[in-house]
């Protein structure tokens, strides 16, 4: 029977536990994306709070894929030395850090892209901040290249994984969506032509890395979407990542546009409404060999047991939680049970944007007032 601290391993990475650090936006890169002391230093103490597998922020693999400030780059070789740091930091306390590549295609705009975004088909969806403007073949070879070159990048900086971020309505889930894939040509159309863009990049990433490496996958059980991927969707293009020999899929849903349903929901604070992408994970766990990591709303011990016994799933990624508790695994595994303490409200991403860098708004509160009594 699986347990949250069993002692795992995916393709020769040792892992001490099924808790996954779900990639995370942290707002604490330099403009040009080239990663901090203070973030290092952050992955640090993840590390040090005993999670199995830290996932980074997403990392954009070319300029025009950046979305927000102070977002991580790995785009370029400049930033090997404060990469390598980065990793060291984590590995110092026995971590492990997979990072994850990204291009944010129309999900971006012309002040962070630095040109006019770059999609599937030039359309305006509720989604994207500004019509962008149509990959053509040649760009999508280039953005390609680009996933590969980045993976090179994160092998040779020491990570132990990377991870292509598929979720979300970033460049690949637009690829994947009929929603924001209106193309005729080889790459849009049919569910097997809208997976062509993913499969080329996972192809080239593991051209780069060779088969010894992990390469993992975020994807979409549903975009939540009118018009969007489903899960039959989903189901069809992670039979085709299992084919290729992907490492683990992350089961993700939503974007920006869905709503309720965004990758974040707010006021997760019953165990009803935890867990909710465990339905389209436990349809692709059905559907392949891999490893399948679940993430959305998980906050209680038992529900995660529940998802990793009942459901069969094989890791469980949290976001937010540890956002307030970095040592929560350390924590559930002393022997503490009570849920995580982090209550949905989404406000730890606003200092990311104002203050360089995410933290938890209410516990920064809650020891102020302590402090002051």
């Amino acid at each position: 029977m699986k347990g949250i601290f069993d002692n795992t391993s995916i393709n020769g990475m040792d892992l001490r536990n099924r808790l996954v650090r779900s990639a995370t936006w942290e707002g604490m890169c330099g403009p040009d994306g080239r990663p901090t002391p203070k973030l290092a230093a952050y992955y640090r103490k993840l590390a040090s709070g005993g999670v199995g597998l830290i996932i980074t922020g997403y990392a954009f693999v070319r300029p025009e894929g950046k979305q927000l400030p102070g977002k991580m780059g790995i785009h370029t070789d400049d930033f090997a030395s404060d990469m390598i740091n980065l990793v060291n930091e984590v590995h110092a306390e026995n971590g492990k850090i997979c990072i994850q590549l990204v291009h944010a295609g129309g999900q971006t705009d012309s002040k962070n892209a630095g040109r006019k975004p770059l999609a599937p088909s030039a359309i305006k969806v509720d989604q994207y901040p500004e019509e962008p403007e149509e990959l053509s073949l040649a760009e999508i070879e280039n953005i390609i290249d680009a996933f590969g070159n980045a993976a090179r990048r994160a092998k040779e900086y020491g990570f132990d994984a990377v991870q292509l971020h598929a979720a979300h309505g970033y460049l690949i889930s637009q690829f994947l969506s009929p929603h924001t894939n209106r193309r005729s040509d080889g790459y849009g159309g049919p569910v097997e032509n809208r997976c062509r863009f993913m499969i080329e990049v996972l192809r080239r990433v593991r051209h780069e890395v060779g088969p010894d490496f992990p390469v993992l996958v975020k994807l979409n059980g549903s975009d939540n979407l009118d018009g969007g991927l489903d899960v039959d969707d989903a189901v069809y293009a992670a039979r085709l990542l299992d084919a290729e020999g992907i490492e683990a899929i992350e089961v993700s849903g939503g974007t920006s546009a869905s709503g309720e349903k965004t990758p974040v929901r707010k006021n997760i604070n019953t165990p009803e409404q935890e867990a909710y992408n465990l339905g389209p994970s436990r349809e692709i766990k059905k559907a392949v060999k891999c490893p399948v990591m679940a993430v959305g709303g998980f906050r209680s011990p038992d529900v995660i047991r529940s998802a990793l016994m009942e459901a069969g799933i094989d890791y469980i990624s949290l976001s937010r939680p540890f956002i307030r508790e970095p040592e929560l695994a350390n924590r559930w595994k002393a022997g503490n049970h009570m849920p995580a303490r982090c209550i949905s409200c989404n406000g730890c991403f606003r200092p990311g944007l104002k203050e360089g860098g995410i933290y938890c708004v209410v516990e920064k509160k809650e020891r102020e007032k302590s402090r002051i009594i």
